[in-house]
């Protein structure tokens, strides 16, 4: 029942952030992603404040199952960047302060690299410099 929710939260989550980003880029244009740059800002902020408000235990405490729509459905549907923030300063709030530099860094550096080196691959295939495939 746990993935039903992780699904439902995460359909309404990129559901958002594709709303969000094209009204951002109608009222902004298309020169900057100020509507990704919103979006990851948002999703990290609403992962963190509602991770530590409704923890198990706390005074706003809610049921597992709801912290999990929010946490991993919701926020995972509107932004994985969310998660890699949270994840950043828990290595930070348990005194791994290196590690979570170093995360950081390799999570921006490879993950652009990879986008990259998707965008070269795919670039080259369609080009025909790879296996082709008549349809």
């Amino acid at each position: 029942m746990i993935y039903l929710y992780v699904a439902v939260g995460g359909a309404l989550g990129s559901m958002a952030r594709f709303w969000m980003a094209n009204t951002m880029a109608i009222l902004t244009g298309p020169e900057f992603p100020w509507g990704t740059l919103l979006i990851n800002i948002i999703g990290s902020f609403v992962i963190s404040f509602f991770g530590v408000l409704a923890s198990h235990g706390l005074r706003f405490a809610v049921p597992y199952e709801l912290r999990v729509f929010v946490t991993v459905g919701l926020c995972g549907g509107f932004t994985t960047f969310s998660s890699f923030s949270l994840q950043t300063i828990d290595l930070i709030k348990t005194g791994q302060a290196g590690r979570a530099m170093i995360y950081a860094a390799a999570s921006v550096t490879l993950c652009v690299g990879a986008c990259g080196l998707g965008f070269l691959a795919a670039t080259a295939i369609n080009n025909g410099l790879g296996p082709t495939r008549n349809l």
